[in-house]
């Protein structure tokens, strides 16, 4: 493919597209004007993955041109040079928020392929781990969401909460993030019953603290009025978009997989 523009062109190509959308009437009162903004790739809600060219209105965003390809690590070359055991450990950045689900999809990827079948009580374990994952993951999505709005307490208490679980990846596998825990067949090393303890203690503490949280965002006017309406997807936007997950649930399409293409002992569940 031929090379792309240099860099001054791409950006002179951005402000022109956000000029065509201009509207805005300038007035005397600096308040009152709209402004341009760099988000990114260096912002810290970015996590450098991209730059947004945005126009601001106040809060309200007016117009965006995002400008995407400011990370890419190169995880499928890096496969093809792997062997199935070898990328294993590249699993656990692809989504460093889950790491321990993130190993058992690539492993059973790799099992389906090979038609290898793993003993009942690993697939157990491995429900387990994903579980403790799917929480742990959204334990950091509503604490960073309502820190964004101004809510700090609430990161607090839900990072408190991860902490416990990454406390039992630790003594599960040696590790509180970087897990590298499932093996094609099975498993590093078995379930403790240590680490039953450890997770029944989470589970009797959780729901009253989780309950905590609820209340504090959902009667939360600030909370409500800088979330209510804001980035709604339709049905039909989320399906087109590839949204999944708790995204697409919240859209109004009932789809989980671990009930509608079930694996592991999900349908035992």
């Amino acid at each position: 493919m031929p090379a792309g523009p240099p860099e001054e062109k791409i950006r002179s190509q951005i402000l022109q597209a956000l000029e065509d959308q201009d509207t805005t009437v300038i007035v005397d009162d600096a308040l009152e004007n709209q402004m341009v903004l760099n988000m990114g790739p260096q912002h810290p809600a970015t996590h450098g993955v991209l730059r947004l060219l945005i126009r601001l209105d106040g809060e309200t965003v007016t117009g965006c041109i995002p400008e995407m390809g400011y990370l890419h690590r190169g995880y499928e070359k890096i496969a093809e040079n792997s062997t199935y055991h070898e990328f294993i450990t590249h699993t656990d950045r692809l989504d460093y928020l889950s790491p321990l689900s993130n190993n058992v999809g690539y492993v059973l990827a790799v099992e389906k392929l090979v038609g290898v079948v793993v003993p009942p009580r690993a697939q157990y374990i491995r429900v387990l781990c994903c579980e403790m994952a799917r929480v742990a993951s959204h334990l950091v999505a509503t604490g960073s969401m309502a820190m964004d709005v101004g809510a700090l307490t609430v990161l607090l208490w839900t990072f408190r909460e991860r902490e416990k679980l990454l406390d039992i990846y630790d003594v599960l596998c040696g590790a509180r993030f970087t897990t590298s825990y499932a093996r094609i067949g099975g498993l590093q090393q078995d379930w403790t019953p240590q680490c039953t303890g450890m997770l029944q203690r989470f589970l009797d503490e959780f729901e009253e603290d989780l309950r905590d949280v609820e209340k504090l965002l959902s009667r939360n006017r600030i909370f409500i009025d800088r979330c209510q309406d804001v980035g709604h997807l339709s049905p039909e936007d989320a399906v087109a978009l590839g949204v999944t997950g708790p995204i697409l649930r919240a859209a109004g399409i009932p789809r989980d997989l671990r009930r509608d293409v079930p694996y592991l002992v999900y349908p035992e569940m």
